[in-house]
């Protein structure tokens, strides 16, 4: 390929610090780094600014057309939010004085009977949407409601703001159809069959709840006396494979979770509406050690924040509270958790040959961070020779967080 065949193809070239995860490492900080995204928002490669010449006569981009990025900015992967009700943000952050089950059909079922209106649709689903842009959250996997024009239009919303989604049965640019069971509880064999049926037949994603609390663990046992398990009931109709997301997950079994490895399905550990509703603590390692694919997710409203950043601190929080349980326990670190938010999530939505970290080919999916943004939540500290901070074995400038 020559210089000038090249030149047509990249659109943007980036010079600066770039954090994301990777396989094998769950922080990677690559400093002084240049990152040319071509013209189908694509990485074409991914260098050293010290080889800015060379990669410019490679490439046929200007060096005085690339982007520097400030001593205090840096690229990191955009967040993925792997189970949002997108249909129960208008009253997140109230309602939580009761049990998951009593809870929905105090507060779920009612409000999102409401959305056979479009235009209460139209208003919520743009909020949500451009909230958790706001909030770094590039990919979101939503759940809707049973109306069809509403599901619709949250996968419009999405699309024209930029989102990468999937919702429900909705199928255009940047959305993907998912089939989505509510729980087990609220669906007959009969239909999780159909469904099942539908999602092989189509190659979809698919998405539900599991053993979140264990008063509905034992509302399935009654209800499907004849399975072995929560899981086993998901599995035997065909619900169950490696582009499977299944929120919570508190109370699976080992069992469960070696059905969950051999089918390649995934967890989202939702840790604020875990605590929020008592539902219960997801000990993520657990999960990690049975080699289960896990990602975050907010489950707003059961969850008060639409933030995923709030998601990590929460799940850091249960880890160590379950360390609090047992002093012998393997605390998460936060680069794992970072990990988690990023390209754990995308690994959940079976999504991560298109994006979650920084790899030539993949989309440049990104966001960019300046931690001494005028009138931003952070305050940089000069600590001089006082104490220093590291993240995977690099040392970072200390900072104190505003509330």
């Amino acid at each position: 390929m020559s210089s000038n065949e090249s030149a047509a193809g990249i659109a943007h070239v980036y010079r600066g610090t770039f954090v994301h995860a990777t396989y094998h490492t769950a922080v990677e900080i690559l400093e002084d780094g240049l990152l040319g995204v071509d013209t189908e928002g694509k990485i074409a490669f991914i260098g050293s600014g010290k080889e800015v010449d060379r990669l410019s006569q490679k490439w046929g981009f200007e060096a005085f057309a690339v982007t520097q990025l400030g001593q205090h900015e840096f690229f990191m992967p955009g967040m993925v939010d792997t189970h949002i009700h997108a249909s129960q943000y208008s009253y997140a952050g109230t309602a939580l004085d009761m049990p998951l089950l009593q809870w929905l059909n105090m507060y779920t079922f009612p409000v999102e009977a409401c959305y056979k209106d479009l235009e209460f649709a139209r208003n919520v689903y743009t909020h949500i949407v451009k909230r958790t842009l706001r909030n770094g959250t590039t990919t979101a996997c939503y759940f809707a409601t049973i109306h069809t024009d509403a599901s619709l239009l949250l996968g419009q919303i999405a699309n024209d703001f930029g989102q990468r989604a999937l919702v429900g049965k909705v199928s255009k640019k940047e959305t993907l159809p998912v089939v989505t069971p509510r729980f087990a509880p609220s669906c007959s064999a009969t239909l999780l069959g159909h469904l099942g049926e539908i999602a092989q037949n189509n190659d979809l994603h698919i998405q539900s709840h599991i053993s979140e609390t264990k008063e509905e663990v034992n509302l399935v046992k009654e209800l499907f006396p004849d399975y072995d398990s929560y899981t086993d009931v998901y599995h035997r109709h065909n619900l169950l494979t490696d582009k499977t997301v299944m929120a919570h997950g508190c109370h699976l079994t080992d069992g469960e979770l070696k059905l969950f490895r051999e089918t390649g399905a995934s967890i989202a550990h939702c840790p604020n509406s875990n605590i929020s509703l008592c539902s219960g603590m997801l000990d993520v390692r657990r999960v990690l050690n049975h080699k289960v694919k896990l990602g975050l997710g907010t489950d707003v409203a059961g969850g008060y924040s639409p933030s995923m950043l709030d998601a990590v601190r929460r799940t850091l929080d249960t880890s160590k509270a379950l360390t609090i349980q047992d002093t012998q326990y393997h605390t998460l670190t936060f680069e794992e958790v970072f990990r988690l938010a990023t390209l754990g999530g995308s690994q959940a939505l079976s999504l991560d040959e298109n994006t979650g970290n920084f790899e030539v080919g993949k989309d440049f999916d990104a966001l960019r961070v300046n931690t001494d943004a005028a009138g931003g939540p952070i305050d940089l500290i000069n600590h001089g020779e006082g104490p220093k901070v590291y993240v995977a074995g690099k040392r970072v400038v200390p900072f104190v967080e505003r509330p």
